[in-house]
């Protein structure tokens, strides 16, 4: 019964993702139709002086710029539920091709800044939420708030000066280092490139997860049951540890899960600031250089990253859900 009620859950959650899907994607089409975009002006960069006319007008027909926008449109959408984004203007390339392979390099900033952050974060909630009140909670807290008021792309900035320009610990840019062939790159060389990126956005994802660890801790050490465990003489970490532990780190977790549309919007400033070669960058590039279906399959592609992430953190608040109706223990 109770997997019947999961698989109700996920194919709901479903149904309005596609729905907002494609509001999503025809409200980005609408937004770059309308916007002062030439596609084969794009197409042809810097050959676009020694093109005739009529080579444009070839050029337009074939991607199907000159018909009407509802058409160019209904032609997009009928390409992309038979699985083909289109080509890239800028790199000539498929576009799903494209966003596999940036992806890759943003996936493993993503994963790393996502699993450093929710592991300091709940730690540094758990201290503050034991020590309420005192100097280290307040320390804490100001440290919070601090970060939640602060820019991706200052703390990427102030990194970049202090750990390059200053100390020259780390590279200033890139993904690999310049002008080694992709075989010749080891893994040591990736993790110099991608540490100050990962750490960029570790910093600013501890903020969420610390402070809702932190009142989670508060309302469990205010609980009936952990009054009763001090009577019997349990006391700090153990006590945390015995009846604490499983009570928070599973709406810790669910709640971290949420922070993926926060951690994609992050990882576009970092990667801009960084030059990592990753998802984020080929986004700004695709806009600034007007590569529309680049552009747009980048924004599906997010728009369905974020929503597994905000599946999954739904799904476990239903699971927590179900577990406390049926009266156990989380």
């Amino acid at each position: 019964m109770q997997l019947t009620n999961i698989a109700k859950f996920i194919l709901l959650r479903t149904m309005k993702f596609t729905i907002l899907l494609f509001a999503v994607i025809a409200l980005s089409f609408t937004l770059v139709s309308f916007s002062p975009v030439d596609p084969v002006q794009s197409y042809l960069g810097a050959e676009m002086m020694v093109v005739s006319e009529e080579q444009k007008e070839e050029i337009a027909e074939h991607f199907g710029v000159n018909e009407p926008k509802y058409k160019q449109f209904f032609n997009w959408m009928k390409m992309f539920l038979q699985g083909d984004l289109g080509t890239s203007l800028l790199y000539r390339q498929d576009v799903f091709s494209i966003i596999q392979e940036k992806f890759l390099a943003s996936f493993a900033l993503m994963a790393i800044s996502w699993a450093v952050s929710g592991i300091f974060g709940y730690g540094l909630g758990v201290i503050a939420g034991m020590n309420k009140g005192t100097i280290i909670d307040r320390a804490i807290k100001f440290y919070c708030f601090t970060l939640a008021s602060t820019p991706t792309f200052w703390i990427a900035i102030l990194l970049l000066i202090v750990f390059s320009l200053w100390l020259g610990l780390y590279p200033i840019g890139l993904g690999t280092p310049i002008g080694m062939l992709a075989e010749e790159v080891t893994l040591l060389d990736r993790l110099k490139h991608i540490l100050l990126p990962a750490l960029t956005l570790s910093i600013i994802g501890v903020s969420n997860i610390a402070l809702h660890t932190r009142q989670k801790v508060v309302e469990i050490l205010d609980a009936e049951f952990i009054r009763f465990a001090r009577a019997k003489g349990e006391e700090g970490i153990l006590l945390f540890a015995r009846h604490g532990f499983r009570n928070t780190l599973f709406p810790a977790i669910s709640v971290h899960f949420t922070s993926f549309g926060e951690l994609f919007g992050g990882v576009i400033l970092a990667e801009q600031v960084f030059s990592y070669p990753g998802l984020g960058q080929a986004i700004v590039q695709a806009g600034l250089n007007s590569d529309v279906p680049l552009l747009l399959g980048i924004v599906v592609f997010s728009a369905f990253f974020v929503f597994v992430g905000n599946l999954l953190a739904d799904l476990l608040y239903y699971i927590i859900y179900l577990r406390m109706k049926n009266g156990e223990m989380i």
